[in-house]
């Protein structure tokens, strides 16, 4: 994964185990009490409760219950760690659950600290406190839910479901970018930075996803001013790449002695080079080039679809969020990430019942990188001749 500005890392508790489904629980996780979701939902004031007979666990936090409670296993020991003392309005004490459930609502919602307090019947003070606790806990707790494939087993996995997309050989990832929209002082100076290609304060996620629309790499914290090919410049992915320590596994044979590399593809908005392909550019492209383009683009619409779900599971970073902490909102992001990346491990059928758009950055044009690597050129040009039965066996 690559870095996330403002992110401190922690030592993993002691005595942390594997479970059966190969994810680490805490030795002190319990199954979810099963009146627990009865006595809660009986709380719910506001909006939310419009229509009881309605009113879901599904509905309102958008996870199973079993994604739940696995999630309150990985926090568990950070979250009930003294002196932190939360409660209701009458005085009685927040669970484990109940904390966890209200985070997970401020996140997947995107409501105010205010509707989710009133909702829930806590002050907002006490929604901010658990929600910031629950990141700090997550961002140590869940981030081996964001790894590069570790073996080569599991990079052949993906680059066969890659494949059987649209045909695309060795292909590793697809990567893309987003904005997350902020209104930030336009009194202060130092908040100029920010100012996008669009005139919009945001912050930037690069992210590069697999077949099944999971993150295996991301980078978030820099501002929207930059290119998507600035902030791939200074991602550790890049690094890795450029000296040969990543995407450097085993190569495929096109024909007889022509070899294709491993790599990832992205839009226009990146620079082409040997281990990052991208489309062809301008008008008059041959056939060959045409369909190769229509490949790409069909291949790489797991990473759009993967940062609109993003967006739409967890809403507190889709709309413009009013006055973030910009050193804490990247910490934010990745948290989000982990979460999506967790109900996809966990296989929870909740979120394939939801309809998502690939539209993750409305109001944004698509960004234009001119540079072109002589090497990842010849190569993009053979892999296109051989898509199209051209390449000479």
């Amino acid at each position: 994964m690559g870095p996330v500005k403002g992110l401190k890392r922690k030592r993993k508790a002691e005595g942390e185990k594997v479970g059966e489904n190969g994810f680490a629980t805490s030795p002190l996780s319990q199954p979810l009490p099963l009146d627990w979701w009865d006595d809660f939902s009986k709380r719910i004031t506001g909006p939310l409760l419009q229509s009881r007979l309605s009113l879901t666990f599904e509905s309102i936090f958008k996870i199973s219950r079993k994604t739940f409670n696995y999630i309150c296993s990985l926090v568990k020991e950070d979250m009930m760690a003294k002196p932190a003392n939360f409660c209701y309005s009458n005085g009685k004490p927040l669970s484990l659950n109940d904390r966890v459930a209200i985070a997970l609502r401020r996140l997947s919602s995107g409501e105010s600290l205010s509707i989710v307090g009133d909702s829930f019947r806590v002050n907002q003070s006490t929604v901010a406190q658990i929600t910031w606790k629950f990141v700090e806990s997550m961002e140590v707790r869940g981030l081996h839910h964001l790894q590069w494939p570790s073996t080569e087993a599991d990079m052949e996995e993906t680059k066969s479901s890659f494949q059987k997309i649209r045909g695309l050989p060795n292909c590793c990832g697809a990567i893309d970018t987003t904005h997350i929209s902020m209104c930030l002082s336009t009194m202060s100076t130092s908040n100029s930075v920010w100012i996008d290609h669009e005139k919009k304060h945001s912050m930037i996620l690069q992210a590069i996803v697999d077949p099944e629309m999971r993150f295996r790499d991301i980078i978030t914290g820099w501002p929207g001013s930059l290119s998507e090919s600035c902030v791939l410049q200074n991602s550790g992915f890049f690094k890795l790449s450029q000296e040969g320590k990543r995407l450097n596994g085993k190569k495929t044979e096109l024909s007889e002695g022509t070899y294709l590399r491993e790599y990832i593809i992205g839009d226009a908005g990146f620079p082409l080079l040997p281990w990052l392909l991208t489309p062809y550019q301008g008008k008059g492209l041959s056939d060959f080039q045409s369909e190769f383009n229509k490949r790409h683009s069909a291949t790489r619409m797991v990473a759009r679809r993967a940062l609109a779900r993003l967006k739409e599971m967890w809403r507190i970073i889709q709309g413009v969020m009013w006055r973030p902490d910009t050193n804490k909102l990247p910490r934010i992001i990745l948290v989000c990430c982990l979460l999506h990346n967790i109900v996809i491990d966990l296989e929870d059928g909740v979120e394939d019942e939801m309809s998502f758009s690939y539209k993750h950055d409305l109001g944004y044009r698509q960004q234009t990188c001119e540079f072109v690597d002589k090497t990842a050129f010849v190569q993009r040009e053979k892999l296109s001749r051989y898509l199209a039965g051209r390449l000479p066996l």
